[in-house]
């Protein structure tokens, strides 16, 4: 790929200029604003420090992937693209008309893609050559978590999937292909099913949220970075996980709304970590430590994932 447009310069939008320029693809960062493209930089920047100082990458290899990164204003300058990942905010009007400039700008064959959880169906409403849009869902931090989740939809060209996939491998990341669009694509909603079950028992009275977070992290959250859900129940033997489901299932949480203990703490303006405030009382709790460790476990997979691939 010669050249990669982002529209987009929020934590995933300049996440993904990242990931392609350390990849030696130059890419063009498209804002809204100077002021906002400028800080997206320095977040950059300072994220490559990060590698360098876990060894990932050389002072002069992290200064070169600074220097590929381009900063513009103006949606036309994504013309020059391959590949145009939309990364804006969860607004679907505003990626409807997104998608509507880029489809008039950029002449085929560049592909259209999205960064949402939005399936690309969703988004074509006012495109015209809907079969290069395509749905590239990445995970928060993208420069760290190596998966993409791949997903055409019902117009998009099986080429363009393949093509996708094999800038994504070039790129250091795993794309992992859906058969068919559904909402939230696969991993929100193994997430979104693990957490209304945590709210549920939360909320229930059953179980502290300190109870539930330490119960996930220590006992098979542990497994679940070696063996995925139905590899675990493979293991444990289909017949046991079966039969104890069997029991479970009817148990289990399944409305369709969060708790209204949830609901109420957030029309209390509870936002959590970013105001304080949440199911926890982070006023207590030390949140910049609990994401710096966060960040450090993630630098130790990705150290691991990149010294599998060299082999």
């Amino acid at each position: 790929m010669e050249k990669l447009a982002v529209i987009g310069n929020g934590i995933i939008g300049h996440g993904i200029a990242q990931i392609f320029a350390m990849a030696r693809v130059p890419v063009i960062l498209i804002g809204r604003n100077e002021n906002s493209l400028a800080q997206a930089r320095e977040k950059i920047r300072a994220s490559l420090a990060q590698f360098v100082a876990h060894e990932l990458l050389t002072a002069d290899a992290a200064q070169a992937a600074l220097e590929r990164v381009t900063l513009s204003t103006q949606l036309r300058d994504a013309r020059a693209a391959q590949m145009v990942i939309e990364a804006v905010t969860e607004n679907l009007a505003l990626k409807h008309d997104i998608f509507e400039q880029l489809d008039a700008l950029c002449p085929p064959p560049t592909i259209l893609a999205s960064s949402s959880g939005q399936p690309a169906s969703n988004l074509v409403n006012k495109v015209a050559r809907r079969e290069r849009v395509i749905a590239t869902h990445f995970w928060y931090p993208p420069q760290l978590i190596p998966l993409v989740e791949v997903c055409a939809g019902p117009e998009t060209a099986p080429a363009v999937t393949d093509w996708v996939c094999a800038q994504l491998r070039a790129a250091n990341k795993e794309p992992v292909i859906l058969n068919r669009e559904i909402p939230g694509f696969i991993g929100n909603r193994l997430q979104f099913a693990l957490l209304r079950e945590a709210w549920a028992l939360w909320a229930s009275g059953a179980a502290s949220a300190e109870a539930i977070d330490a119960v996930v992290r220590n006992s098979f959250g542990r497994r679940l970075a070696i063996t995925g859900p139905i590899e675990s129940a493979d293991v444990g033997g289909l017949d046991t996980f079966d039969a104890f489901a069997a029991f479970l299932f009817p148990e289990l949480d399944t409305r369709r709304a969060p708790p209204e203990k949830i609901q109420e703490l957030t029309r209390q303006g509870r936002r959590g970590l970013p105001n304080g405030q949440g199911v926890y009382d982070w006023s207590q709790r030390d949140g910049a430590a609990l994401l710096e460790a966060r960040m450090q476990e993630l630098f130790r997979h990705l150290k691991r994932d990149l010294a599998a691939r060299a082999k």
